[in-house]
């Protein structure tokens, strides 16, 4: 039989379904920032509040607090959009205790950048965060504390105010060692988180009922005192309207 004319026929449907498939799993807009999170030299612009030290080996960078001395937030210099996609991987070096938190969208009340000196000085308290002179939105995508074990919810909040919008899905589960990658979407008033590909936040801000809708902003990684995690490979795109 012969089947070079089904071959030529399937070889160009083929190409279509890979074609297909790498757009979909492809983010739709400019790449705007790249950080392998490698090198000590590659974080140098960064800013830590908080007891938290960094170090890096085999491409992560591991993040804590010596001698679990205290909470520690690590702001990322970039200004990202109001409509964004960003992902990282991340990686858990302690599953007894932890809590991970993405802080987006952040900007002072008045709208200063939230590095500025004008605002008042942070060192990784949480409501400094959540109840102070700046505005963010934040998620909580791992979380393990001690007073609350193994919680199987994520949690979006919009700030300042500390409003719990949404209670979402697991995130990454308490005892994994896996390495997980995290896709934060922000499209406007739109937000959604995936882990591993999986929905685990999709919440639309009417920016009536909690305040505007907050646009353009810095991100930021936080960690409780008792959390050792990994980071790589961070990227961000700007999505066009």
């Amino acid at each position: 039989m012969n089947l070079r004319p089904f071959v030529s026929i399937l070889i160009p449907i083929m190409l279509v379904v890979i074609g297909l498939s790498a757009k979909a799993q492809t983010p739709e807009g400019e790449l705007i920032y790249t950080n392998s999170l490698s090198s000590e030299e590659g974080l140098k612009d960064w800013v830590m509040e908080g007891a938290g030290e960094t170090q890096f080996s085999e491409g992560w960078m591991s993040m804590f607090s010596a001698e679990e001395k205290g909470h520690h937030v690590y702001w990322c210099p970039k200004e990202l959009p109001a409509s964004f996609i960003a992902e990282w991987e991340v990686r858990n070096l302690h599953t007894e205790a932890g809590l991970c938190i993405v802080f987006f969208a952040a900007k002072g009340n008045e709208g200063e950048d939230v590095l500025s000196k004008d605002l008042k000085p942070r060192d990784g308290i949480f409501k400094q965060y959540t109840k102070g002179d700046i505005n963010n939105y934040h998620i909580s995508y791992y979380a393990n504390t001690p007073t609350q074990k193994d919680r199987p919810h994520a949690h979006l909040r919009k700030n300042k105010g500390f409003y719990k919008v949404q209670t979402g899905e697991s995130g990454i589960a308490y005892d994994s060692k896996e390495t997980h990658r995290v896709k934060l979407i922000k499209v406007d008033n739109h937000i959604q988180m995936f882990v591993d590909g999986r929905s685990i936040v999709d919440w639309t801000d009417d920016g009536a009922e909690y305040g505007p809708v907050l646009g353009a902003g810095k991100l930021a990684f936080r960690q409780m005192k008792w959390t050792r995690f990994q980071y790589r490979d961070l990227k961000v795109w700007e999505l066009k309207k």
